[in-house]
């Protein structure tokens, strides 16, 4: 299975695809999609999409896995973080993937057993699980690959979580 994982950012969008084989993961790419500060937000979002639209083609993944957006106290903050995400939504639904979406405790507590780690813990885990030299910069990136991997954990004949985790996942 193929798997593109989206760490939605309206300045950042993380990305990373892996490929899932039994129980082994095998990092394809990864990167982020960046977009200037000065540019109006519509194209921003126009950029965002182009971007991520190109990556789905060349790497045809099979299924998304979106992290969930978390509400910090800023409000102006989050609804451009939600527009972005929801043009990552836009562009995989377009192109005919799955999606998935995960919370940040689901992610993880997927990657590290407990829900309250540390960023540096998830970093970490996304470095030894898909067998990097580094943890992928920018964070973004890093958190597009523990999304992915999530995904992964959580798909149907996983050992590490099961069927019933896969469906309470994709609600």
């Amino acid at each position: 299975m193929r798997i593109i994982g989206i760490d939605p950012g309206y300045a950042i969008m993380g990305w990373g695809v892996i490929d899932m084989k039994g129980n082994h993961f095998d990092v394809v790419a990864y990167d982020s999609i960046f977009t200037d500060k000065d540019m109006p937000m519509p194209d921003r979002l126009k950029a965002l999409y182009t971007g991520l639209m190109n990556i789905i083609a060349e790497y045809e993944p099979e299924v998304a896995a979106i992290e969930e957006l978390f509400f910090n106290n800023n409000a102006k903050t989050a609804i451009l973080v939600g527009q972005a995400r929801g043009v990552a939504l836009l562009a995989c639904s377009n192109s005919g993937i799955d999606i998935a979406e995960y919370t940040p405790l689901q992610i993880k507590q997927s990657l590290t057993g407990t829900g309250r780690a540390e960023k540096k813990q998830v970093q970490f885990m996304v470095k030894t699980i898909l067998n990097l030299k580094e943890v992928p910069k920018p964070d973004d990136t890093a958190d597009a690959l523990a999304a992915a991997v999530t995904h992964g954990h959580s798909a149907p004949g996983s050992s590490r979580l099961g069927r019933a985790a896969h469906r309470q996942a994709l609600r």
